[in-house]
């Protein structure tokens, strides 16, 4: 790796030196030592084992070898100087190819009129949106933007909160004329209840009007991995479930579904902007993380936004 370094290096000041016409104007161009210019041409010619300038006091001129190898060195150098620029304008203009993940019904709810747009905003970029409720591996699977709700584990990506929404502990009006109305959270345990298993399966937490946290076990008649799914079961009166306000606000609006064990509190969930790297963030995760942050604001009557 060092040698390949070397020769780099020894290519840039060989081609520097030929175009500035000599070792002191190279050396100023490149903002080093003549001394340094000097000797990373004399450790290319001892490389390549050919004598690529004739120098006197007076000019610095290529030899016939030397003008050929020129000639290569300099479309090397024009090549790496317009990647860094490619490199340079990817993260400043947003382009490219974006992957991004998120559950089927923050989708539903904040980004099925506003993705075309983000579209429409920055033309250069394609898109790559998977609607999907499992848990995606942000790396392994090249995702750029994943959006996860509740409590996010410990990692190396980066986390920029959209906001957050109050759970709702919700039955039908069908299934509490036909099996009562709990009064406490521990009534639950003779309840048929819906479980998410991304977020709490058999432990349900509220807190009681002092404050105080309650920790009620259930036993699931049905555990969902899609909020898309909890709630029309719990239309069709299959049991009790608890959803985020964003998702359901329209039934219980409409009395379609009724809040339950309204003096008990649930803690609210985090909706989190998940991406690897902060450092060098490329301009389309930029401006997309930005944008999501508008979206919820503006169509959010519900969601708590930062």
């Amino acid at each position: 790796m060092s040698d390949n370094i070397e020769l780099l290096d020894g290519i840039t000041v060989f081609t520097a030196v030929v175009e500035n016409g000599g070792f002191s104007a190279a050396a100023k161009k490149l903002g080093r030592s003549v001394s340094f210019v000097s000797k990373a041409v004399t450790k290319l010619e001892e490389r390549l084992k050919v004598r690529l300038l004739n120098r006197t006091t007076r000019s610095v001129v290529p030899t016939d070898t030397g003008q050929a190898y020129y000639e290569r060195c300099r479309q090397i150098v024009s090549a790496a100087l317009e990647a860094e620029h490619d490199m340079a304008a990817s993260h400043q203009t947003p382009q490219g190819h974006l992957k991004i993940s998120m559950p089927v019904s923050f989708g539903r709810s904040y980004l099925n009129d506003a993705l075309p747009e983000f579209l429409n905003t920055y033309p250069l970029i394609t898109l790559n949106a998977d609607l999907n409720d499992r848990f995606v591996d942000v790396i392994a699977e090249g995702y750029d933007v994943v959006i996860r709700a509740g409590i996010l584990k410990e990692s190396s990506l980066i986390a920029r909160k959209l906001g957050s929404s109050r759970l709702m502990t919700l039955a039908s009006p069908a299934y509490l004329e036909k099996h009562g109305t709990p009064q406490v959270p521990e009534d639950l345990k003779a309840h048929a209840c819906i479980s998410w298993a991304g977020f709490h399966t058999a432990h349900w937490t509220f807190a009681n009007p002092e404050g105080q946290s309650i920790t009620v076990q259930i036993e699931p008649r049905i555990i969902c991995n899609s909020a898309e799914l909890e709630l029309p079961m719990a239309l069709n009166s299959v049991g009790i479930t608890q959803l985020p306000g964003f998702i359901c606000n329209q039934e219980v609006a409409n009395g379609s579904l009724v809040p339950v064990l309204c003096d008990y509190e649930v803690p609210p969930i985090g909706i989190y902007a998940v991406y690897p790297h902060r450092v060098h963030l490329s301009a389309k995760v930029r401006v997309f993380v930005d944008f999501l942050v508008s979206a919820v604001r503006k169509n959010s009557p519900i969601l708590d936004v930062m």
